[in-house]
């Protein structure tokens, strides 16, 4: 079992958020219930680069986010692009680390994540910084084992999440728009 009291615990959700939905604020506010994190970052990126370009630009999904997370005192959006002079994940995880050097960190995923988690740059790293924790996402859970990724990780660097599936995503709303 973890012990989730002793130290500060931070969460970190990054992505596009293109735009914010619910699914994001169930997973955040899980996480800050399960691993009793003291803070969660949105940590929103201008561009994923395994994707295309986002449907709204950086300052309105911005916008959104903090809107949605209004009434959520430990929910933090923040935009480090240009701060780590990077998009991906290991610079960003590492830049926090350095920053919160005694915090336990968590980097919140979608399982829908893992299929491609091999393709990140220097993903094989973000273990030393962070737990990853995994939520169900269409059903990549069932088929984990399958993936690049979750064969190279130590059994103790992921933490599989057993929530309800939040059927909404970003790019199902956009299709409504």
């Amino acid at each position: 079992m973890h012990n989730y009291s002793k130290k500060n615990n931070l969460g970190i959700l990054g992505g596009t958020f293109d735009p914010p939905h619910f699914g994001h604020l169930y997973i955040s506010k899980l996480s800050l219930k399960i691993f009793k994190l003291n803070k969660l970052i949105w940590a929103i990126t201008k561009k994923n680069p395994l994707k295309k370009k986002p449907y709204l630009n950086i300052e309105t999904r911005i916008q959104l986010s903090k809107k949605i997370t209004n009434n959520e005192k430990k929910i933090i959006v923040k935009f480090f692009d240009k701060k780590i002079k990077s998009k991906n994940t290991y610079d960003l995880l590492n830049y926090i680390k350095r920053k919160q050097k005694s915090s336990n960190l968590y980097f919140l995923i979608g399982a829908d994540n893992l299929p491609k988690l091999h393709k990140w740059i220097n993903w094989k790293k973000i273990p030393k910084l962070a737990k990853i924790v995994v939520f169900p996402r269409g059903n990549h859970l069932t088929k984990k084992n399958k993936y690049i990724a979750v064969k190279s990780f130590k059994k103790k660097d992921i933490i599989y999440i057993n929530s309800k599936k939040v059927n909404i995503s970003s790019s199902l709303i956009r299709k409504f728009w």
